[in-house]
């Protein structure tokens, strides 16, 4: 297991390097007229290979559901990193219909990811536990939907295309997906806990269906 572990952190750096190599390149740029496409779809592919990674591969889902529901919960504190957005849209770098939900979503969410793993990953608190990470997920849904939707409604206002040049650009094309899928993880997980009372002790992280 130890092998595939670093077999998964290798697959993990390459795809940040190509993410950022990508956006070097300026593949994920669109004309003011086009979908944002590229961007799309480097949000869309990660989330659909891993699902049908975990579902055909006995050996990544076992991976995948040993892994530590405190530890998945506790990177999503980075995402409090998403006031930037706010500050962004603040100095009309981006568009306030987009950045104004998806920064204040995503700092809520930052804010609460150390409680919630402290506090939430038991299978007495599954429901809470799980609610939590369904609202992440509908957070970053429906970040680049407003994305999308801020340049339906004022074609000529300021458009998102910040967030297809780097730095920016990392975060739809490498943390919204890896986000996307930790979040997946955990309700999978949770899904397996088995209910104990409230005075069961932290074992129960781990139970098994």
């Amino acid at each position: 297991m130890s092998n595939y572990a670093k077999f998964m952190a290798w697959l993990v750096g390459a795809w940040f390097v190509a993410a950022i190599t990508a956006s070097a390149f300026h593949l994920y740029q669109t004309g003011p007229d086009q979908l944002p496409l590229p961007i799309g779809l480097s949000v869309i592919t990660p989330v659909i290979v891993f699902l049908a990674w975990f579902a055909l591969s006995t050996r990544f889902r076992e991976f995948a559901m040993a892994l530590s529901p405190r530890v998945l919960t506790l990177i999503q504190a980075w995402r409090i990193l998403g006031f930037v957005l706010v500050v962004l849209a603040s100095y009309r770098i981006l568009p306030n219909l987009f950045a104004l939900p998806a920064g204040w979503g995503d700092t809520a969410i930052g804010i609460t990811a150390l409680w919630v793993a402290l506090k939430l990953t038991s299978p007495q608190h599954r429901k809470a536990f799980i609610t939590w990470q369904v609202l992440g997920i509908a957070d970053l849904i429906n970040a680049p939907l407003l994305g999308v939707l801020a340049r339906v409604i004022d074609p000529h206002g300021i458009a998102a295309s910040a967030m297809t040049l780097l730095p920016l650009s990392v975060i739809p094309t490498f943390g919204v997906p890896l986000f996307l899928i930790l979040h997946i993880i955990c309700i999978a997980q949770a899904l397996r806990w088995r209910e104990q009372p409230s005075s069961a002790g932290a074992a129960g992280w781990s139970a098994t269906a």
